[in-house]
């Protein structure tokens, strides 16, 4: 029974790995967050703009993502980036703190600011129904 005790007490202190959600669990927390539900085509408009209001160098997501989330994408340093949509890339949207993580400095670095949680919820919503 001991050892029992010790392995369920190791894993409860290991931090969360990928895998630790899902997009739709993702999407129902940011949309319960926001009080509103996910709108993919409101995820749609802002992935497409052209805001302004971050980096001159990164005037909008599709800069480094492309328009299609389905296709690979570059980062500004020419690293690759694997496709956003769950869809072509099943890894997409399963690490919660990977997500939080690229939110803050992608939203931050083309907007100008943190992304709203239904922002967040919007995004996800369309992109996993590509």
């Amino acid at each position: 029974m001991k050892p029992l005790i010790l392995c369920l007490a190791a894993l409860a202190a290991t931090p969360a790995l990928a895998g630790d959600t899902t997009p739709e669990a993702l999407i129902a927390t940011y949309s319960a967050e926001a009080g509103q539900p996910a709108d993919p085509a409101r995820g749609e408009a802002l992935f497409l703009a052209e805001t302004g209001g971050g980096k001159p160098d990164t005037p909008s997501c599709t800069t480094c993502h492309t328009a299609d989330p389905t296709r690979a994408g570059q980062a500004r340093t020419g690293k690759a980036i694997e496709p956003l949509a769950p869809r072509a890339n099943p890894a997409r949207f399963t690490d919660t703190a990977h997500v939080e993580k690229w939110f803050g400095r992608n939203c931050n670095s083309v907007l100008g600011r943190d992304c709203t949680a239904a922002e967040k919820s919007d995004i996800i919503t369309w992109l996993t129904g590509l």
